[in-house]
């Protein structure tokens, strides 16, 4: 068995989600605990009520009805809430002995696939997500932007539907490769509205708008890029280990060498080409696929590429507990 992490992005986040890994594991309680205090915002409470407040002592689990999740939907607090339930999980996998020879993340996902694979500290990760999402939520064009999947039609078919657009002096890019058969991509209102005529009578089986806060993953958040690159330059990257990590941006493995001050900076900028790092994965061997986080998009997007392979996903105590059956020794 050769197995790979997978780490999930930003839409996967619900109301709750985590509550009863935290209620029942001290190392998920821990781990909530750590990047709260990183991060002055109460983790715990914003995962599992959606509401933000400052970090003053542990979360403690009520009968008290969910909010509406309102404040977990930001992007700048999303992005935090995800990447540390996922380190969670994590932690929980490593204390049972289940590792993984590679790793990948969608978006704010890479961040915890770099903790995994030692190239960036816990702490780090936190208080670079916390800014990244600031950045990527506040650092916005003026004007109104959408993001739309589409499904069912060849990737050159779409690139070249939105260069016909932008030929006509509008904004749309594809910002996301996410397996066979869906892209997502990014542009100004109007023109991701003749764009969703165009690929359905190109052949799209369908197209569905996101809900987003803005153009992700393209050149129109190069002054969050830039803020955020000063924000990279005061951190102190490692090495890595033996697990390899694979890039959003063109599926090639992290290197030690690598600028990753210019790397995650760009990240914010360039489209996320998840397919090409399945593709990778598989190349590389990998046969059992797991994913430490909310939903199960990547696993999703996996058994897309390769019905053949294993995949798990754990987000809850009775996935976890499945997993570590199937990983008994």
């Amino acid at each position: 068995m050769k197995c790979a992490f997978l780490f999930p992005g930003q839409g996967t986040q619900t109301v709750g989600m985590g509550k009863d890994l935290y209620e029942k594991y001290e190392i998920v309680r821990e781990v909530f605990r750590k990047a709260s205090e990183i991060s002055k915002i109460d983790i715990a409470q914003l995962c599992f009520k959606g509401k933000r407040d400052e970090y003053k002592k542990p979360y403690v689990i009520t009968n008290e009805e969910i909010q509406a999740g309102e404040d977990l939907n930001q992007t700048e607090n999303t992005q935090l809430a995800i990447a540390t339930l996922s380190l969670a999980v994590l932690a929980l996998c490593k204390k049972k002995g289940i590792e993984a020879q590679m790793a990948a993340g969608l978006s704010l996902g890479e961040y915890p696939a770099l903790v995994y694979g030692g190239k960036i500290g816990f702490a780090d990760s936190i208080l670079l997500l916390k800014q990244r999402g600031y950045y990527m939520q506040h650092c916005l064009p003026k004007e109104k932007y959408q993001m739309l999947a589409v499904i069912g039609l060849e990737e050159s078919s779409i690139e070249e539907i939105c260069k016909e657009i932008e030929k006509q002096e509008y904004f749309i890019q594809p910002a996301n490769y996410n397996c066979k058969g869906q892209v997502v991509i990014s542009g100004e209102e109007k023109a991701i509205q003749i764009a969703q005529e165009k690929l359905k009578e190109a052949g799209a089986k369908k197209t569905v708008i996101l809900n987003t806060s803005g153009p992700f993953h393209t050149k129109k958040l190069e002054e969050a890029a830039k803020k955020y690159k000063e924000d990279l330059k005061n951190i102190t990257f490692l090495e890595g280990n033996n697990c390899t990590i694979l890039k959003n941006i063109d599926a090639s493995k992290y290197e030690k060498d690598d600028n990753m001050v210019e790397l995650l900076a760009k990240h914010i900028i360039s489209p996320v080409r998840f397919e090409q790092e399945i593709q990778k994965m598989l190349q590389e061997g990998i046969d059992t696929f797991i994913e430490l986080g909310p939903g199960k998009t990547l696993t999703g997007f996996v058994k897309k590429e390769n019905r053949d392979v294993n995949t798990y996903n754990v987000n809850n105590v009775e996935s976890f507990e499945n997993l570590c059956e199937k990983f008994k020794k």
